[in-house]
């Protein structure tokens, strides 16, 4: 069994259902883009990914998007390796976890993202920082709130 609850206590208070929305801008602050999202965050029991994550994004023309993030656990780091990306995810204090990861299809694009959680554990606060080629060319802004 996994001790991922145990060694990474700030990720274990994101367990649950997220609601929020997600705004991306360029870096002069020019909205690109905008839609909502609706993100389910688990640690199954005897599963083989100590943590599994569902993405659904929905845009206001009926766009829709699902994604799903199965982890694995290993030394205070949550690692994701799926046909689309490859990443690692820590704790750096006591509400924040950051993640790093790289898209396969990409290998010129990486995003680092921090994920801030309230002390009440209903509220996220996330931006993704994206780098082409090691340059900052956009930036996502999101806002969540916990559904269940």
């Amino acid at each position: 069994m996994s001790n991922i609850r145990a060694e990474m206590p700030v990720l274990a208070r994101h367990e649950g259902d997220w609601v929020g929305t997600y705004t991306i801008i360029d870096t002069a602050g020019k909205i690109l883009d905008k839609y909502e999202s609706h993100l389910t965050c688990q640690f199954p029991e005897n599963a083989p990914h100590a943590y599994y994550q569902i993405n659904r994004y929905k845009w206001a023309d009926g766009k829709r998007e699902d994604y799903e993030f199965p982890g694995m656990y290993s030394d205070k780091s949550l690692l994701f390796d799926t046909n689309r990306i490859q990443g690692r995810a820590w704790e750096a204090d006591d509400s924040t976890v950051i993640l790093h990861f790289s898209y396969k299809g990409m290998p010129e694009m990486s995003l680092y993202e921090m994920i801030l959680i309230s002390p009440c554990n209903n509220y996220r606060a996330r931006t993704w920082h994206w780098l082409k080629n090691h340059q900052i060319f956009q930036r996502t802004l999101i806002q969540e709130e916990r559904l269940r």
